[in-house]
């Protein structure tokens, strides 16, 4: 006979019984009334001990709930729920939001093929795992997977609140740990960063040079314009768009002869990259950029060549395996070689612009001649643009 518990703190029964297998199951019956609680406790272990589908289960549940309440569980497919919600998102939040989110259930819809057009109530724990896992054997970041499998619980929590499951399937599935994919990640050698400039055009030349000598992202490189620079002081200033920081970074040696060498318009308002800062605004994400810089790295044969594939819906980095070099490697660059050279850690996070609160204290005490005296420790790539 099946049994009834309760967990700490909780008013609720919790329903325990024997599938056909002798496998122990435990589940919540949503219910204060031992009575009740016990007969679907009973009639889970029948349909189990019986060989019943999951959705015969649910379907109990569902009957049993209605005796109580009058209202029984809606009956929704995973893919028009799935609709709705993105609906009710775009209207919530940002459209590259909404796109982001669309694009991870896509990718869950993908991975249930056929099962897609069945009840939502079908959907267990084992189901959102084996997504889960299934991308990890795509050999996707740990953060595109953590960030796939939060759209999903979002999705199966609205589900919930919307009473058209008892259950939330994602409730104790847990993301994947990022160890491995920060230890593939590294920095640029000299000759590796020279050999991707000799392939280069023109303007990601540039980009290049400015992702070395000053540490900063894809995205906060495309959209610099020339108010940006002030060529008097030699100085880049702007707020990051990740953090919203504001930094001010003295220019390089070689990066303040490639921006002297530059044609600078009268408009200051103008980009200093003008086809990155087009595909930026068109896009209102990083990602087309990242793509083009990985086709560079694939010429100058350091990373595979790419398939071109269809990816609209799919969010950033949706389709991206951990790589271990890639634009943010100029990054990593920037902070091995002035370490290398010597340069405190406070003035190496100070100049890169790092969003540590732990660094944060220490910037206070970093002045202007420090951080001069630091860009001059990059060094010369020699190499023309």
């Amino acid at each position: 006979m099946a049994s009834l518990f309760k967990r700490p703190g909780s008013k609720k029964w919790v329903a325990a019984f024997t599938d056909e297998n002798r496998k122990r199951w435990q589940r919540s019956t949503k219910m204060t009334d031992k009575k009740l609680a016990q007969k679907q406790a009973d009639e889970w272990e029948s349909e189990a001990r019986n060989q019943r589908t999951i959705l015969q289960i649910r379907r109990v549940s569902s009957e049993i709930r209605k005796e109580i309440t009058g209202k029984a569980l809606e009956q929704e497919t995973i893919r028009a729920v799935k609709d709705r919600w993105i609906n009710l998102k775009k209207a919530e939040t940002r459209a590259a939001t909404a796109d982001f989110y669309d694009g991870a259930l896509t990718r869950f819809l993908d991975h249930l093929g056929s099962r897609a057009d069945r009840d939502l109530q079908e959907i267990t724990r084992a189901d959102a795992e084996a997504f889960r896992d299934a991308l990890l054997k795509r050999e996707l970041a740990a953060k595109t997977i953590n960030h796939s499998l939060k759209v999903l619980k979002m999705f199966f929590r609205f589900a919930r609140q919307e009473e058209l499951i008892a259950d939330d399937p994602t409730e104790f599935v847990k993301g994947v740990r990022a160890d491995a994919e920060a230890k593939k990640r590294r920095p640029f050698s000299i000759p590796e960063i020279k050999a991707v400039l000799s392939v280069a055009g023109e303007e990601w030349q540039s980009l290049i040079k400015f992702g070395l000598f000053t540490g900063q992202r894809l995205a906060d490189l495309a959209s610099l314009t020339w108010r940006n620079l002030d060529l008097v002081a030699m100085e880049m200033r702007l707020v990051q768009r990740k953090t919203k920081k504001r930094i001010i970074i003295p220019l390089a040696g070689p990066l303040s002869e490639h921006v002297l060498a530059l044609n600078a318009p009268d408009d200051p308002e103008m980009p200093v990259h003008p086809l990155a800062f087009g595909t930026l605004m068109r896009q209102g994400k990083v990602g087309g950029l990242s793509n083009q810089f990985a086709s560079i790295l694939s010429e100058a044969g350091l990373r595979e060549s790419i398939p071109h594939r269809k990816t609209h819906g799919r969010g950033r980095g949706a389709g991206s395996s951990v790589e271990p070099l890639s634009f943010h490697s100029l990054r990593h660059s920037s902070v091995s070689f002035l370490k290398e050279a010597g340069v405190p850690a406070a003035v190496v996070m100070q100049l890169v612009g790092h969003e540590s609160e732990v660094m944060s204290q220490h910037y206070t005490t970093v002045g202007a001649e420090a951080l001069t005296a630091a860009v001059e420790k990059f060094p010369s790539l020699k190499i023309k643009a």
